[in-house]
């Protein structure tokens, strides 16, 4: 018998991580509590459809994502004082990791609503800790600005020391590659890894410069983590 405090039971907010590829990643714990939770909260609500279906989970299902979730916070704490259990998704990975979830959570907070995040798939632990880069000091940035503060971004890092970790998508990595060769030097260490947990997953290992000549010649499919090697 599993024993859960009272506060796993009622008017608590969840973020539940769902696979980023294999089904099998999915915790035991995180198909009870969304089979158990009043409503459910998807980034997009086709994508998270097979998956409920899969593990047999039958609740209400409400799209919050980067378009409406300044508009739906007040509903959904709303639905959280009356003591419903809410239970948020993403698409794949983490809920507010380069996902919506912060806005919710910060205002479940200021409601002294319990909040919990249960540990689960994201992209970038696996990608960095594969990619053969120190991992015990990293800088997360995940996606940089696609227009305005882009190269502002990139210049605060380039004397950065840790480890930096970005996602990338397939039509911008050779352009972000090129971004960073200039920023870092093309002889900088970095790891580039794509289709984490699903059937082609790939890590390339080598310099900006051998990576960006590898995706020029090579299928540019798939989400991307990359990682590069800190200065010194």
């Amino acid at each position: 018998m599993i024993f859960e405090p009272l506060s796993e039971r009622r008017s608590v907010l969840y973020l539940i991580p769902t696979p980023i590829g294999n089904l099998e990643d999915m915790t035991f714990r995180a198909v009870r509590l969304l089979r158990e939770a009043d409503i459910i909260l998807a980034e997009d609500t086709r994508t998270s459809a097979p998956l409920l279906k899969h593990f047999g989970i039958d609740r209400k299902v409400f799209a919050h994502h980067q378009h409406n979730e300044h508009k739906a916070v007040a509903e959904i704490i709303r639905f959280l004082n009356e003591g419903q259990t809410v239970a948020l998704i993403s698409d794949a990975g983490t809920p507010a990791i380069s996902d919506p979830g912060f806005l919710l959570v910060r205002e479940a907070i200021k409601n002294n609503i319990p909040v919990y995040c249960l540990p689960g798939a994201t992209a970038f632990v696996p990608a960095l800790v594969s990619s053969g880069l120190p991992s015990d000091r990293f800088c997360f940035e995940g996606f940089l600005p696609v227009k305005k503060g882009r190269q502002t971004r990139l210049k605060a890092l380039a004397d950065e020391s840790r480890t930096l970790v970005f996602y990338e998508s397939p039509h911008r990595l050779l352009k972000t590659l090129g971004e960073f060769i200039d920023t870092f030097g093309g002889d900088r260490q970095a790891a580039i890894s794509r289709e984490i947990s699903k059937v082609y997953e790939e890590t390339v290992r080598g310099t900006l410069l051998e990576l960006k000549a590898y995706y020029e010649t090579n299928p540019l499919k798939g989400e991307f983590v990359v990682c590069v090697q800190g200065l010194g």
